[in-house]
């Protein structure tokens, strides 16, 4: 199915921190860059419990009322396996709380939509995830086992078919021939079916003691650990969707204000600088502070002008140690 003949839900975390600015931030320029859209979007937020040492959840009025202005909904979710202890699991327990059966996007709340998502030919029964990704895990030691020694035993672990999730168009030994995506978005035809699953493998992955594992860092891996093997094991894989829409001209994963200064496109400069311009955005926003001055303040325009954006170095270390150097760091 396509995007633009059925309605979906869009899904991002928000809590009393920095992704509270940034849920502003993803929903205005949702609506700015997809009027369109039918479906409703999410602000999952954790709810307090033994598993916060402090209230999660958003309780700034200025950002709710933002929010709602957006036409966000907000969506208390409970931990009962991760929390504090591991922040990143609030992407698995808060599709627990979507509407079940109705197909879902979930996007990191550092992310921007720069275009029209129904251009995006979802197809909500076969499953994908980003493709935006470098080779962070696993991290094979000297004595083993090395990727496929360690990919092939969680397929094991959960009795999926390993041969059939491999690109033979990659050479032995590389980490591309193994389906390693990234969470920073993930789409399926119904939150729950996927989210009960994601977190069954999650929390066996963390739990048990699998020898191949033994050794290897899963904090803060641990989603992009079980996210490929829930994908594989719905039938989805890498094509899932053609290259350059999300990720490209559709959405972009910033992460971090000064690497979207010194990396993305003037279109994406644009989107960011045109949405945090209206007043009741930029009042909220400006609590932030590398909004406040990278983008309000204009001293973003700083960044860019130290870096060629067609002759980027290729790694990321040499981008920030730069912006350093020049005293405009800030996260």
């Amino acid at each position: 199915m396509r995007a633009a003949s059925q309605d979906f839900n869009i899904v991002i975390i928000g809590q009393n921190n920095r992704l509270q600015y940034e849920a502003v931030l993803f929903a205005a320029s949702l609506r700015h860059s997809a009027p369109d859209f039918k479906g409703r979007l999410f602000v999952a937020t954790p709810k307090p419990g033994p598993r916060w040492t402090q209230n999660p959840a958003i309780q700034d009025q200025d950002v709710l009322k933002a929010l709602k202005q957006l036409d966000a909904e907000i969506l208390p979710f409970d931990n009962h396996v991760f929390g504090e202890s591991y922040p990143n699991g609030n992407k698995i327990e808060a599709l627990l709380a979507l509407p079940e059966g109705e197909p879902f996007v979930f996007f990191d709340t550092d992310t921007l939509i720069t275009g029209d998502l129904s251009r995006v030919p979802f197809d909500f029964d076969r499953p994908g995830a980003s493709q935006k990704v470098e080779g962070t895990w696993p991290k094979p030691t000297l004595y083993g086992p090395g990727f496929e020694g360690i990919w092939s035993a969680l397929y094991r672990r959960f009795d999926l078919d390993f041969d059939g999730s491999i690109d033979t168009d990659q050479p032995q030994g590389h980490w591309r021939r193994y389906l390693y995506v990234n969470a920073g978005y993930f789409f399926y035809k119904c939150p729950r079916q996927f989210g009960e699953r994601f977190l069954e493998y999650a929390r066996t992955i963390r739990d048990d003691q699998i020898p191949e594992l033994i050794g290897q860092n899963l904090d803060p891996w641990l989603d992009q650990a079980a996210l490929p093997l829930v994908i594989h094991s719905f039938g989805g894989g890498r094509d899932a969707l053609p290259d350059g829409l999300l990720d490209g001209s559709v959405s972009c994963h910033y992460r971090l204000f000064p690497l979207l200064y010194a990396r993305e496109s003037d279109h994406v400069i644009d989107v960011l600088e045109t949405v945090v311009a209206p007043n009741k955005v930029k009042k909220v926003l400006k609590q932030y502070d590398p909004i406040k001055k990278l983008v309000i303040q204009g001293k973003g325009q700083k960044i860019r002008d130290l870096f060629d954006r067609d002759a980027l170095p290729s790694r990321e270390q040499v981008i920030r140690n730069r912006i350093k150097a020049k005293g405009l760091w800030m996260r």
